[in-house]
């Protein structure tokens, strides 16, 4: 959980982070070293400003995911794991989004789009790059689709949900 917050914080894991954080913890710089290195939400150098995640997951793959982050690896100029010479893009192929019935899902930051095959992952990387992601009619985020309905529409889809 401290690395989680620290690296919220600071974008990465730097070496001498690694060594404050094994002091304050009381353990030596090659265990925190060891976590950052192994589990991929943990990294030593920051995404981009605007880091793009694809669901790769076996839902999401039947549905057209690598197709997407390929789409995206050519509209946005970064290859996916890496960070984008300007340092504005990044990209992730990652594990699942949870989501798995509206894949291939894609998430910009922290909102979550679904549905987002090849064609639409065109149409989306040409607002990202734009700057208009956030105010497309065309790409509502689940979050924000979660907030925007009134409380009686969510349950009239709810109660769907349950026949």
């Amino acid at each position: 959980m401290v690395i989680h917050l620290i690296q919220d914080e600071l974008g990465a894991i730097s070496d001498e982070t690694c060594e404050w954080i094994a002091e304050k913890l009381e353990l030596q710089p090659i265990n925190i070293k060891e976590l950052i290195t192994f589990y991929p939400m943990l990294r030593e150098t920051p995404w981009g400003k605007k880091h793009v995640r694809v669901c790769r997951t076996l839902p999401c793959a039947l549905r057209g995911s690598y197709a997407t982050c390929q789409t995206l690896e050519k509209k946005l100029g970064v290859k996916e794991g890496h960070v984008r010479d300007d340092g504005e893009y990044s990209l992730e192929f990652m594990e699942c989004l949870a989501d798995c019935g509206e894949g291939p899902v894609v998430m910009v930051g922290e909102e979550t789009y679904e549905n987002v095959d090849e064609k639409q992952a065109r149409r989306l990387a040409d607002l990202l790059l734009k700057g208009k992601l956030e105010s497309s009619s065309d790409f509502v985020s689940y979050e924000n689709a979660l907030v925007s309905k009134p409380v009686s529409e969510t349950k009239k889809s709810q109660s769907r949900l349950k026949k």
